[in-house]
């Protein structure tokens, strides 16, 4: 499995704006979240409400936290679904941020990686990878923290929109 990008800050288009309108950069880089939770379909609410709370201040564009969100939460999904081993199991979700970039990752215990499959158009589950997919920028999967079973999904979305 090969290990994701590092987070890299792209040139981007400079627009001119009125000083009035122009806000001082927000300087994020690091870890912004690392909690872990019951491997439980329901805590999935309280996954995506966690994460919309932490980047409500650092997504410029609402479509683009909307976007995290959804997407983490149907990464938490598929390793409540795919990975949970049983009661007791855990998954852990953690979030970078540079200046650009938003990283999201989803660590559960299994080693298997996930594996997109078509879905029947009546099918109520199969959707997610697809979903991910068309949310983020990219996505991926990343060996596991050192000396910790499993895998990491992860997935990243620019924070500044692009100008085509």
């Amino acid at each position: 499995m090969p290990s994701p990008p590092p987070a890299q800050d792209g040139d981007t288009a400079v627009t001119r704006v009125p000083t009035a309108q122009l806000r001082p950069p927000r300087p994020v880089v690091g870890e912004l979240l690392r909690s872990t939770f019951p491997a439980d379909p329901a805590w999935a609410t309280a996954v995506r409400h966690l994460v919309t709370e932490r980047l409500a201040a650092l997504m410029p564009h609402p479509e683009r936290l909307d976007d995290a969100a959804t997407a983490t939460g149907e990464l938490f999904a598929n390793a409540v679904r795919h990975a949970s081993r049983g009661p007791g199991d855990t998954v852990t979700v953690a979030v970078e941020c540079t200046e650009h970039t938003l990283r999201v990752f989803v660590a559960d215990r299994s080693p298997e990686p996930p594996r997109p499959r078509p879905a029947d158009e009546a099918a109520e589950s199969g959707r997610g990878l697809a979903i991910v997919s068309a949310l983020a920028d990219s996505w991926g999967t990343a060996p596991p923290e050192p000396g910790t079973p499993g895998k990491r999904v992860w997935f990243a979305i620019g924070r500044r929109e692009t100008t085509a």
